[in-house]
């Protein structure tokens, strides 16, 4: 995992337990086959892939709200 990648996202999504939520379900979709949402010139892993779309706006998250 890029730690140039990670910085970014963590600005995109503070919080590290949300952060690792969303890019380890996203790792599991990529890795089931679905279509990344970013291009890339370089061979980028699952993880890398899943901060470059939180970092540009690809992927977004909606907490819950306790009731």
């Amino acid at each position: 995992m890029r730690d140039d990648y990670l910085k970014e996202a963590h600005k995109v999504i503070p919080d590290s337990n949300v952060l690792i939520n969303v890019v380890s379900r996203r790792v599991k979709q990529l890795r089931r086959g679905s279509r990344a949402l970013v291009e890339s010139l370089e061979k980028l892993s699952p993880e890398d892939i899943a901060l470059r779309e939180i970092i540009e706006g690809k992927i977004t998250f909606q907490e819950a709200v306790a009731e």
